[in-house]
């Protein structure tokens, strides 16, 4: 129960802004779970998270496909090597530059006055695809490795090369998350690094958030979403920088 309770928050969190992980690895971890092993049974509930989450916005009709399976295709050769990596992960080195990279993301995405996140000056253009498949492919590396804070990456490429709309950004962002993590899983399920139960039990949860955010996003739009997020940076990045 504590796990598909945390589950549902995470996922919602996850799938609206990001940072989700930032709430159930310490948790797993906590549960008696190696750092390694909690990073990869992770994955298992972000991956059945972002199922649900994409058939949501589908529902509702907001989808960045083609561009989105792109980036994703990119992001599945960084997320293979970031996953054989992540053996290595050092915790505290790790949460201190996630706290980093969520400060810069609420500069770029939600204080610059200059930046448009409504889709008036979308661009999907070759210039714009080819950066952003360079982008994703060291985003997915980055994903692959740790996966905790990775939204708010892909949040800042997606709206700042793209111009995506925040609501459209998440909808990109869950395909992407959804086809590397799969990837990831594959790594983690040959080096038997899975830990079955307690990820199956948080994945009830992450699916449940993960459904719930999808459709709530479109509902309520870029403002809301805005507010949302820099509520959860602020304070995610205060609690990894100083505890």
């Amino acid at each position: 129960m504590l796990l598909a309770g945390a589950g549902i928050v995470a996922g919602f969190i996850n799938v609206v802004a990001g940072g989700g992980s930032l709430i159930t690895l310490p948790l797993l971890i906590f549960m008696g779970l190696p750092s390694t092993v909690a990073n990869a049974t992770n994955r298992v509930a972000i991956f059945s998270q972002n199922i649900f989450a994409v058939a949501g916005f589908r529902s509702k009709g907001v989808s960045a496909f083609p561009y989105s399976l792109y980036i994703a295709l990119s992001a599945v050769a960084g997320a293979i090597l970031g996953a054989k990596i992540s053996v290595n992960l050092d915790d505290a080195l790790f949460n201190r530059i996630i706290a980093a990279v969520m400060v810069m993301v609420v500069v770029l995405t939600i204080f610059n006055p200059n930046r448009k996140t409504d889709g008036s000056e979308e661009k999907t253009d070759v210039k714009a695809t080819i950066i952003g498949i360079i982008a994703f492919f060291f985003v997915g590396i980055y994903g692959g490795f740790i996966q905790a804070g990775v939204g708010f990456i892909m949040m800042a490429t997606l709206t700042g090369v793209n111009r995506f709309s925040l609501v459209k950004t998440n909808s990109a962002k869950v395909f992407v998350a959804l086809v590397y993590t799969f990837a990831a899983l594959i790594v983690f399920v040959i080096e038997d690094v899975i830990d079955w139960p307690h990820g199956l039990a948080l994945a009830a949860g992450n699916s449940l958030g993960g459904w719930i955010a999808s459709r709530w996003s479109v509902k309520k739009g870029d403002r809301w979403i805005k507010r949302f997020l820099i509520v959860t940076v602020i304070a995610l990045a205060v609690k990894l920088w100083f505890f």
